[in-house]
């Protein structure tokens, strides 16, 4: 019976991790064990991050909201409830770049959504 051997298999997983960990600081992304721990956690904040990054922009959206609803003399959370009592199908995002971009657009759906309130 032949003796099995993981050199190769050792050797592919090994280049892997440090495949994915250059560009890091110092022995984590030359030494395998450091390596390793490295990449663990730098894929735990990358989990993390993707979520608090959609959290950022919707804050972001609702700010812009916000100032060009004060423009306009209307408080951010009526603007809401008339755009939703309007049955208007356009979200924080879309809003917060009409405010933005093209404020008389954003001036017609704050007309809307005062007559809906």
């Amino acid at each position: 019976m032949a003796r099995v051997r993981h050199a190769v298999s050792t050797h592919k997983r090994k280049k892997r991790v440090l495949k994915q960990t250059k560009g890091q600081f110092a022995q984590k992304s030359t030494r395998y064990r450091q390596a390793k721990r490295s990449l663990i956690k730098g894929l735990a904040y990358a989990f993390r991050d993707r979520k608090v990054k959609k959290r950022q922009f919707r804050q972001l959206w609702i700010v812009r909201i916000n100032a060009a609803c004060q423009e306009a003399g209307i408080t951010y959370s009526r603007f809401m409830k008339g755009v939703k009592q309007a049955k208007i199908g356009v979200d924080r995002k879309m809003i917060a770049e009409l405010a933005v971009s093209s404020p008389d657009a954003f001036q017609k759906l704050v007309e809307m959504a005062k007559k809906a309130a």
